[in-house]
């Protein structure tokens, strides 16, 4: 019976990576294939399950990383997007509480903000650390 059901597992979770392409579920259907594997060698529920989530995280957390970055490999960035890492200079004191703050980056004005509560005077040179809508997230150049 639980033969059945590794199989099953198998196919639903290889069909929702085939329509996703997540690159996510592939690795729990190799893991339900092992888990399907152990049960037909006539091991017992608690290694089908053992076997089932060694096998889908160790491929999981080993290979993702690696499959992501050959499958990305045409995903250009948006130009926001590589703006993370770069310096930008403060034109305009960055305060997350009160709301304000801009900075010059490339020729070009941004809103900013800081993860924390930080102040950022104006002339301080700063990272791009990400962008949260239409705000670039940035912190102090530490020299």
């Amino acid at each position: 019976m639980e033969m059945i059901f590794w199989l099953i597992a198998f196919v639903v979770l290889l069909l929702i990576e085939i329509v996703t392409l997540g690159l996510t579920t592939i690795w729990f259907a190799a893991g339900a294939l092992v888990a399907f594997l152990v049960a037909y060698l006539g091991f017992g529920v608690v290694a089908q399950v053992v076997s089932f989530l060694a096998v889908s995280i160790i491929l999981l957390v080993l290979t993702r990383p690696i499959a992501m970055k050959y499958f990305n490999r045409e995903r250009l960035k948006t130009n926001a997007e590589s703006l993370i890492g770069q310096r930008a200079l403060v034109t305009e004191v960055v305060d997350t509480l009160s709301a304000t703050g801009k900075v010059e980056v490339n020729g070009m004005e941004w809103s900013a903000k800081t993860e924390g509560c930080d102040v950022i005077e104006t002339g301080t040179v700063v990272l791009i650390r990400g962008i949260q809508g239409v705000k670039l997230i940035v912190e102090k150049e530490e020299v």
